[in-house]
């Protein structure tokens, strides 16, 4: 294999977190701001792009840090090396309620495609790179521009879906319509494109977005249940506004319910 062996364990139901124990110089690599803990002998590093080892030339390492600023990333990924002598384990944690998936990619044919920021961690030598679209519509209305992550090699990976995860396995053919903002991820082989929702009435007073994808088989999908664009959008609906209470918070009188607390004059 070119990726660590690692072995895990997850934790939790709706703020999991997951455990990955490291043999003597194995190694994992994640995002910035998903660690949690870890055990002593274990080395943070901070490493210049993916940490996948496909070129370790100067050049190669800056290709491989660019690409994930196309996808709004850092150039810069921590990797966790067991420096020990027995096994060690590190743990990183859920950004916001949900499930963590984990994506065995010698059994997804050594690619699988996600959400930009779906990806948690990887075991060292998986590459996290880049998807790019092909099609005109995909790109301008699928929420994710042209691009969106591509996990490849033959180690464990972690993504995380916000919300409860629905898994789909789709037959050869067989089509699934699909929130664009709802997607976690896909198998390399699934067809992805965007449809307009079309019909006058749904356009101006359906509410739901104009577009939505068309995930066509043979292929596994992971689907989650609330996407962080629409649970940051419903906090900040929800949210005071100019530093005040909400409008009618703790009573059902709404605003006569705040004057009545006397947060507003008569």
């Amino acid at each position: 294999m070119n990726a660590h062996e690692i072995d895990y364990q997850i934790y939790g139901e709706e703020m999991q977190y997951v455990e990955i124990e490291l043999d003597p110089q194995e190694a994992v690599v994640a995002e910035a701001g998903s660690f949690m803990m870890m055990d002593s002998n274990i080395k943070m590093s901070t490493i210049f792009g993916d940490g996948s080892n496909q070129d370790n030339s100067v050049l190669g390492k800056i290709f491989s840090a660019g690409k994930r600023i196309l996808t709004g990333e850092s150039l810069f990924m921590t990797a966790y090396l067991n420096e020990g002598q027995g096994k060690k384990q590190v743990s990183f944690a859920s950004p916001y309620p949900g499930k963590i998936v984990p994506i065995d990619l010698s059994e997804k044919q050594g690619k699988f495609i996600c959400q930009k920021d779906a990806f948690l961690c990887a075991a060292k030598g998986v590459s996290v790179g880049i998807e790019f679209s092909k099609r005109l519509g995909r790109g301008l209305f699928g929420g994710e521009g042209f691009i969106m992550q591509k996990l490849e090699g033959d180690g464990m990976a972690f993504v995380h879906a916000g919300g409860t995860l629905a898994r789909k396995e789709l037959a050869p053919g067989e089509v699934l319509k699909v929130d664009t903002g709802c997607i976690v991820g896909f198998t390399k082989d699934v067809d992805y494109d965007i449809e307009f929702v079309g019909g006058i009435r749904n356009t101006i007073f359906g509410g739901e977005g104009l577009f939505f994808a068309s995930l066509r088989g043979p292929g596994v999908v992971y689907i989650q249940s609330l996407p962080f664009s629409r649970l940051a959008s419903r906090v900040w609906a929800a949210a005071p506004k100019g530093g005040g209470r909400n409008k009618g918070e703790g009573s059902i009188l709404g605003g006569l319910g705040d004057v009545l607390d006397g947060d507003k004059p008569f």
